[in-house]
């Protein structure tokens, strides 16, 4: 089983409190309604900052 960090699980948790909230946004400025998509979002924010978090599938 992967690993994440304690601030990766917080960005996630951020990312799709903004999705309920219709407050997050893709790349291209839209508003992100899926839950995959915004559990994505706050990974990649994670991975950004350095966070311990597994590679991405390809």
């Amino acid at each position: 089983m992967a690993k994440y960090s304690k601030k990766a699980g917080e960005e996630v948790e951020e990312a799709l409190h903004e999705q309920k909230e219709g407050k997050l946004k893709s790349g291209s400025g839209k508003k992100v309604t899926s839950k995959k998509q915004a559990i994505a979002i706050g990974l990649s924010e994670a991975r950004k900052e350095g966070a311990k978090v597994p590679k991405k599938k390809d």
